[in-house]
């Protein structure tokens, strides 16, 4: 596997991305604070496969040139990758008592944690507290658990 810095204006973003709500700001933070440590996955065209968020935290960022790794996939193994790029992680949990350990070794060392992808609110959940979900009884955190407390979680409307 080869990775290659190429001209983000080269590459092309996949017209039919099934994945929405992408988190830019986030990602284009992580890119500041750690730099670009995921390449972005492409074909021989320069077409996206993995790695949508990337590109567009890059063009925030206004980054000329991105690490990138060709695929070398036939057409109905790219359209498999780019859907089981997704939902592998997505089907992923936290375990809420070694998060906690890494959390506090972190602030110990005075490391600012919203440099770990949390937003403000769902810190303010973690910190400290132990979150059990009334399905989840082995301290697993869900994407429920992390709702901020300003949200409605019927219909997801944020509120102050």
């Amino acid at each position: 596997m080869k990775i290659e810095l190429i001209s983000l204006d080269s590459l092309i973003p996949f017209e039919n991305n099934p994945r929405k709500g992408l988190n830019i700001d986030k990602v284009a933070a992580s890119i500041k604070e750690f730099g670009f440590q995921q390449p972005i996955v492409i074909n021989k065209n320069k077409i996206i496969l993995a790695g949508h968020t990337r590109y567009f935290a890059s063009k925030k960022l206004n980054l000329t040139k991105v690490p990138c790794i060709i695929a070398e996939l036939n057409e109905l193994k790219q359209k498999a990758y780019r859907i089981a790029d997704n939902k592998v992680a997505q089907d992923n949990y936290w375990d809420f008592d070694k998060l906690e350990l890494e959390f506090n070794d972190l602030l110990d060392n005075n490391y600012d944690l919203i440099n770990t992808g949390f937003d403000k609110a769902e810190l303010d959940n973690l910190i400290n507290k132990t979150i059990k979900d009334e399905n989840n009884s082995n301290n697993e955190i869900t994407e429920k658990n992390l709702e901020p407390a300003n949200k409605c979680p019927s219909c997801g409307y944020e509120y102050d």
